[in-house]
């Protein structure tokens, strides 16, 4: 994969705890940085899925009535009548 440069500032005494990181983690500068950021931009993911299901579990009966769906004590699902036809179905 290519890589890009980036160029960031930061005060000596952030530098100096990023090398004594790295260095403890034995990975490079460049790796322990990447390394933060895919981790910071998984727990946002993470936060996200976390929000959307329990939005979900909040509104399960209006998405039920709504959708002619029957709740059930985990979620939501289809009856039998509502999967007909659908793909997949017999």
């Amino acid at each position: 994969m290519a890589k890009t440069q980036l160029n960031v500032r930061v005060d000596e005494a952030t530098a100096e705890a990023a090398r004594e990181r790295a260095l403890q983690r034995g990975v490079s500068m460049n790796r322990y940085i990447e390394e933060l950021v895919l981790k910071d931009a998984g727990e946002v993911g993470q936060t996200f899925v976390e929000a959307a299901s329990d939005f979900m579990k909040q509104y399960e009966r209006v998405f039920a009535e709504e959708f002619g769906l029957r709740p059930d004590s985990a979620r939501a699902t289809p009856s039998t009548t509502d999967r007909e036809g659908l793909p997949g179905t017999t």
